[in-house]
């Protein structure tokens, strides 16, 4: 089971093999996975014998499985209508990995939104230490960083490429059109504007518990209570389920009030 100075294990083969290119520049490099989602992984299990179970490809039409070989993709343009899709057709217009990371522009590694940013990995060198070194270092000494493009396994991603720790992130980024602009939520729309008061309250709370950033200092509740569950029930023990009584939900000033009483004690 996990504990408070557990890391993430480096990965031990890369995951995708090729070059960072500037223009003429080519620069040789491995990725490999840099983010490991640590959530537990359940199986749906039969009540009765405790086995796992499989899932069957069934017809809705008429309730027959259906093997592999007797499928096709196919996309729904309206409700129970669809457009059916040959093998071929999909791959004469699938993006073919050419082994490049192509960067086309820099800019400041800070006026990237973050919104954007979708999974990271760690580009090392692969026999080209010098290349990786040079674009590292300058890049980091001019707070800036690459972007453009990758295809990796068949799907194309925007790029972005700066340095972190003393090595070279690629993070893949999410298109413009995923991702939703706040100001069309309706319910954003007429925001009443805060008082003086509560603004004043507000800060202090602010003030009184700023600090500097520190991801160690956050873990999982979920996970810990899982693990201990997990190795309660290896042992055979009973286990005695808990309900949390849910806090009441006070008026803002009085919230507000209360919060900053709390924090002087």
């Amino acid at each position: 089971m996990a504990k408070d100075n557990d890391r993430a294990k480096p990965s031990s083969r890369p995951i995708w093999s090729g070059s960072i290119t500037i223009g003429l520049v080519n620069i040789p490099v491995k990725l490999y996975t840099m983010i490991r989602d640590q959530a537990f992984s359940f199986r749906l299990l039969h009540k009765d014998d405790g086995q796992p179970l499989k899932y069957e490809r069934v017809c809705i039409k008429d309730d027959k499985v259906v093997d592999w070989k007797d499928t096709v993709k196919g996309y729904e343009i309206r409700k129970n209508e669809f457009i059916v899709f040959k093998k071929e057709e999909l791959e004469a217009i699938r993006p073919e990995s050419d082994e490049r990371i192509r960067l086309d522009k820099f800019v400041s590694l800070l006026s990237i939104d973050p919104v954007y940013f979708d999974k990271s990995y760690i580009l090392v060198p692969d026999r080209s230490e010098e290349a990786y070194s040079l674009m590292m270092k300058v890049i980091a000494q001019m707070g800036k960083a690459g972007m453009g493009k990758v295809t990796i396994r068949t799907k194309e991603y925007p790029v972005v490429v700066y340095e972190y720790k003393g090595s070279l992130i690629l993070t893949t980024l999410r298109y413009a059109y995923e991702v939703v602009n706040p100001g069309d939520m309706e319910e954003l729309s007429g925001l009443k504007k805060p008082g003086k008061k509560e603004m004043e309250l507000a800060g202090k709370i602010i003030e009184d518990l700023s600090g500097e950033f520190d991801i160690t200092e956050y873990r999982d509740g979920y996970r810990d209570k899982m693990e201990k569950l997990i190795e309660t029930k290896m042992k055979g023990e009973v286990v005695v389920a808990q309900v949390t009584k849910k806090e009441e939900v006070k008026e803002l000033m009085v919230a507000l009030q209360e919060t900053i009483e709390r924090l002087r004690k």
